[in-house]
């Protein structure tokens, strides 16, 4: 009988940790996609002379992505996890490049892709709002 309890109280502590597990950061769309808005934005002025950032706006975007992530329960060692890690950028990169090559972007053609950054602007999409024309 005591076995019986004991495996009770075992399982009424493991079960409840067990299902609040939460999923990686770069499995949370909300904030990995945001991340990724923000990334290719960084990338459209850092690659076309005709755009510029609008960094407090880009600052203040990914703040809100950081508190996107509290609220779901991580703590700040694994959003900065999350935001320093190598894997995680060379990850964010590739979807960054298929995400635009699904929308006929490439960055290779610097043309193209600075009227992509110019239409964004037009659009308000979140990647225009953190961007200006010069």
């Amino acid at each position: 009988m005591r076995a019986g309890v004991m495996m009770a109280v075992v399982l009424a502590v493991a079960l409840p940790s067990a299902t609040l597990a939460k999923p990686p950061l770069r499995d949370v769309t909300a904030v990995d996609d945001g991340v990724m808005y923000v990334a290719i934005a960084d990338r459209l002025r850092k690659d076309c002379d005709n755009l510029g950032a609008r960094m407090i706006r880009a600052m203040s975007r990914l703040n809100d992505l950081k508190g996107t992530a509290k609220a779901a329960g991580y703590s700040d060692a694994e959003i900065e996890a999350y935001h320093t890690s190598k894997a995680e950028k060379a990850r964010m990169k590739t979807k960054a490049t298929a995400w635009l090559q699904a929308r006929g972007v490439s960055v290779k053609d610097k043309s193209g892709f600075c009227a992509f950054g110019i239409a964004e602007i037009k659009r308000g999409s979140p990647i225009g709002t953190l961007l200006r024309e010069r």
